[in-house]
């Protein structure tokens, strides 16, 4: 560490980054997907930069985004890298590794504004149909696209349930969702079917190891163990490709479905926010785009006079 520290303990740079990581995970409860990501952008700025980085200026930090700009990635990743190294010296400061913070100015560039991808409902029904019920394993991953469609939960929330959670009684699913909110999530009648008989019946044949307790996870592997995000993105990109379908689908494409399936249904969109868990009803709105966007669509596909040559 060089001069420019306000603080004077000897502290390496792994050393650094895992408490980085600490007050990612403890203070700001953020995901550990975020966090996984943050640490990948800032080792990989630091590898680039050097150990001096505690010394940098507005102009250095400036300066490497603009190689990260030049690069072929996203908006959305560079607007993501920009957050690593802005919170990373907004902790520093705090932490009192750096006198003055030097990203404070720092800006991300304007995300552009991209439609989620929805599927249709014939497009629904094909991937449904490429998982046979013939094995445990089978019944098992059609249950869990029928339960990530009927209730727009994230890949992560169903995985991280447990049999505690369930409540077909009520047609209710507790999740717990980003930051550890909890939210209650409803669960239509065909998707109750599925989860009722996969609990009664394919959880058990699924594994030996069929001891449960209500800490237990609701989807599990052969080998009894939690069921893990990656297996199910898995499942649906082998479905969907063997339904033949162009469009990349992944389980949040069921996400984006089931809440432009309700706005087209003239679901309110608090409504919408709340069974989704969004903080911010602006990220929900999204959708009423998607929505609208369907039906300037089917209007110019269907009216006799909506053409360009109509007035003729």
């Amino acid at each position: 560490m060089n001069s420019e520290f306000s603080r004077t303990d000897n502290i390496s740079t792994p050393q650094l980054l895992e408490e980085f990581r600490l007050y990612l995970e403890i203070e700001r409860n953020l995901s550990p997907h975020t966090i996984k990501a943050y640490i990948s952008d800032l080792k990989n700025f630091i590898n680039r930069v050097g150990n001096d980085f505690c010394g940098f200026t507005y102009k250095n930090i400036r300066a490497y985004l603009v190689e990260v700009l030049n690069r072929s990635y996203s908006k959305t990743t560079v607007s993501r890298k920009i957050a690593a190294i802005k919170t990373f010296y907004r902790y520093l400061y705090r932490e009192k590794f750096v006198k003055t913070n030097p990203a404070v100015n720092v800006k991300a560039p304007k995300k552009g504004k991209s439609l989620p991808e929805f599927l249709t409902d014939s497009e629904i029904k094909l991937i449904m149909e490429q998982v046979k019920m013939n094995s445990p394993s089978n019944s098992r991953d059609r249950t869990i696209f029928e339960v990530l469609y009927a209730t727009g939960m994230r890949n992560s929330e169903l995985c991280g349930l447990n049999l505690e959670d369930i409540n077909l009684e009520e047609n209710e699913i507790r999740v717990q969702g980003k930051g550890g909110k909890e939210r209650i999530v409803l669960i239509g009648l065909r998707a109750k079917n599925f989860l009722g008989e996969y609990l009664v019946k394919t959880r058990p044949e699924l594994t030996d190891n069929t001891a449960t307790t209500p800490s237990s996870p609701v989807f599990i592997n052969v080998n009894g163990y939690r069921l893990l995000p990656r297996s199910i993105h898995r499942a649906i990109t082998t479905a969907a490709s063997g339904a033949g379908l162009v469009k990349k689908v992944s389980p949040h494409t069921f996400r984006h479905t089931f809440a432009t399936r309700l706005l087209e249904k003239g679901a309110d969109l608090r409504i919408v926010q709340e069974l989704l868990g969004h903080s911010s009803i602006s990220n929900t709105q999204i959708y009423t785009h998607v929505s609208t966007e369907r039906l300037k669509q089917s209007y110019l596909k269907a009216h006799p006079r909506a053409g360009k040559d109509s007035a003729s």
